[in-house]
């Protein structure tokens, strides 16, 4: 669903320098806008699903501040594009950047995410009550116990 939205936010700042009038750029508006919620709704659930209740307050305060650094450069950089460039060429910067950073998505984030993986413990002792088995499998999130997301399969 995000990289969806996030497809159509690219399409739709690539196809911003084709529009001519203020109704058409109201529509693409509305279109990147939509992008835009798509791609993001769901990074609550995706937050929620990484960290116990309480790292959650950090991981949000963590997604706002880098989300924001993001808009932080582009919009410096949009103004810099256009006003070098031509305000026609600015969108298709930026649409490159967007592009890119889809393509980075896809290569870095599994394409199978399951909730519950099973891990080990090297560094636990056998009867350490966090064990609770011989196949150790559970909802996966980074803790203290889970410093690191699994590379393999237990």
């Amino acid at each position: 669903v995000m990289i969806t939205g996030a497809g159509v936010m690219v399409a739709g700042v690539a196809l911003t320098p084709l529009v001519t009038g203020l109704p058409g750029l109201l529509v693409l508006w509305a279109i990147v806008g939509f992008g835009f919620s798509v791609s993001q709704t769901p990074i609550g659930r995706i937050l929620n699903r990484s960290a116990q209740g309480q790292d959650r307050p950090a991981d949000f305060a963590a997604q706002f501040a880098l989300s924001h650094a993001a808009w932080l450069v582009t919009y410096p950089l949009a103004g810099w594009l256009g006003a070098s460039f031509g305000l026609p060429v600015a969108p298709y910067g930026l649409a490159m950047i967007g592009a890119v950073a889809m393509i980075a998505v896809l290569w870095l984030w599994p394409c199978l995410d399951p909730t519950v993986l099973a891990h080990d413990h090297p560094d636990l002792p056998p009867d350490h009550p966090h064990l609770q088995g011989l196949d150790h499998r559970h909802v996966f999130v980074i803790d203290g116990l889970h410093r690191r997301w699994p590379t393999g399969h237990a």
